[in-house]
Formats: C-alpha cells, structure tokens, sequence
C-alpha cells in the first residue's frame, strides 16, 4: 500500500477565513490545504454564489466547508461548489454557536450520526472530489470514548474517509463559541485511538495546535493536523510549513516578500473595489513579537479604515518593521 501524504491545514474559521484571508496564507505557505469559513448549503443554492464561492486560483489547494442537515439540499451546494473548483467538500459537525443550533447543524449533528450519514451519501453521490467530515470528539455529556468511535463508524459506514477531529467535546449550551475553543479539555489521546481503530480512515486533529513543532509532534502516527487560530493571531508559525512539513528545498518565504506580495495585492483588489481593511484586518499579526509591531498594527487599524486608503498604508506600516523596505 503506497504512504498517504500528510496534509497540513488551515482551519476554516468563521468570519475570519475569506478569500483576502486565504490569499495572505498562500503568501505564507504554497501547501498547506486551505478552507473557506462555513458556508449553509441553503445560502450556496439560493444565495449569490460568485460572492459567496469566489476566489483566487493561489488559492488551491482548497477546500468548500458546507454547514446544513438537508442531504439533497447539501449535495446540490456541493455539486456547486464542485463547479466553482473546490477540491474538497468538508461537511461541518463542529461549530457550537446558537445560530448554528438554531438550523439543527454543527455540532448538533453528532447527535444524529445516521443524518449525517445521510448527509454524506447524499454528497457523495453528486460530486467526485473528497466529501470530508470535521467534527468534535462529542457533545454535553456523551461520554466520547464510547459515542465518537460509533459516530465514525456510523459516518464510514456511509463513504467518509477523512475525519478533521477537533480534540474538545462542544457544550451546546452554557458556553460560547469562544469559550468552546478553550475550556473543554483538550483529548488528543482519544484522536488516536480513533485512528488505530480505524485504520484505514484519514483522521486529521484539530485543536489547541499553536505550532509547527507542537502539531508535528502531536500528531505522528495521524494523517494530518489542523491549524487554526494560532495562525491567525501570529500567521508567521506558518512561514516555513513547506520547508518544515512537506520537505521543499529553498529557504522559507521572507516577512519583505509577504509585504510585497500584500502590496501588489492590494493594488490589484483596490482597482475592483475591495476597501483596504478588509485585506489589512487580516495581517494585523504578521510582525507579531518583532521591534515596531505596534507601529505597524496601529497604521493599518487607523489609515486602513480611511475613505481611499490603498496600498501607500502598507508601505507607511512597514517602516518601522522593514526600513530598507522600498516600495516606490
């Protein structure tokens, strides 16, 4: 049996994954597997999917994650989101939040393995990329050394071969979302005693992952991991994932070529429109712990929200963290 390659993602966050997102990644790393945020299938069928599935080719590779619990409803996103160029369909079982709860999905859903079974067969059917799953090891008070390995079996069962399991259970009621990234106890040890019972599935871990090093470590003998918010907050832990985790030759990207990479960036989205905080929100962290982040992070939040503002905010940010940096 020929090695399955490890796959290094970034997670699909909520309000924070767009496409202006992904492609300040794809400045960071050419490999890594990136998300969109959750999308409903409901607002994929009837909503403006250009808006709500476009993006840039450097993107890839990439993958759609779809929130919903109506299987024809979730194949036809799917089937869309196949035709937009999607590599993968991910089906989200994780998300907490009450407006999630309110559509019965997230999180909710690993209390109904057979639904999202369903779900997946439905998914599958119409669509030939990977239909993958990311979940929670459970829910309230499921005791998840018992439910989650049914919950796989079950979803297996219906031709799911890739779980991103997030190594926290979700209380769905009493704390936030936020609070469910946080306080539930981390499980890593439950993520691999799924994967040696499962074997032949690809399961992927999620969860509390700050690092290269700490998500290379926690997850040998797994067939991923998942990085999230920590790569939000500090983007530059992924600056050598492609040296570090799939072995490229050549030294790691620059924080200089991020910043000219951004830049001409900018100038190409401010010609269609696109308002400079909405890219500049994003790399607020990029200098993260290094002399002059402030001067940077305080420029792009003051002059970035300003009627006009275009890529001249970069540059002005940049001084005080790259000097010899030219940008005229």
């Amino acid at each position: 049996m020929t090695k399955r390659e490890f796959t290094f993602a970034i997670a699909p966050m909520m309000d924070w994954s767009d496409r202006h997102y992904r492609f300040f990644m794809r400045l960071l790393t050419k490999r890594a597997l990136l998300y969109t945020e959750m999308v409903t299938a409901a607002a994929v069928v009837h909503g403006d999917r250009s808006y709500l599935l476009g993006y840039n080719a450097i993107e890839h590779p990439l993958a759609l994650q779809l929130g919903g619990a109506d299987p024809a409803q979730l194949a036809e996103a799917a089937r869309i989101g196949e035709d937009f160029g999607y590599g993968e369909i991910n089906l989200n079982v994780g998300c907490p939040s009450d407006r999630v709860q309110s559509g019965s999905f997230g999180a909710a859903l690993m209390l109904q393995p057979e639904l999202v079974a369903d779900c997946i067969a439905a998914m599958q059917s119409a669509v030939d990329v990977p239909v993958t799953v990311k979940c929670r090891i459970g829910v309230d008070e499921q005791e998840a050394v018992q439910t989650l390995p049914d919950f796989i079996r079950t979803v297996a069962g219906a031709g799911c071969e890739t779980f991103v399991i997030h190594a926290r259970k979700a209380w769905l009621k009493g704390l936030s979302p936020k609070q469910n990234r946080e306080i539930p106890p981390l499980d890593y040890g439950l993520v691999h005693q799924i994967k040696q019972q499962f074997p032949a599935l690809r399961i992927l871990l999620n969860g509390g992952l700050v690092s290269l090093a700490q998500a290379m470590a926690e997850t040998k003998g797994l067939d991923g991991a998942m990085v999230g918010r920590a790569a939000y907050h500090d983007p530059w832990i992924m600056a050598d994932t492609d040296q570090l985790v799939f072995g490229e030759s050549g030294p790691s990207v620059s924080r200089e070529q991020v910043v000219r990479g951004l830049i001409e960036y900018v100038n190409f989205e401010r010609t269609n429109g696109t308002k400079l905080h909405a890219i500049t929100r994003h790399v607020l962290g990029l200098f993260a712990g290094q002399p002059g982040a402030r001067h940077w992070r305080r420029t792009l939040s003051e002059k970035g929200v300003k009627p006009g503002a275009g890529s001249e905010v970069i540059g002005e940010a940049a001084a005080s963290v790259l000097p010899e940096l030219s940008v005229a």
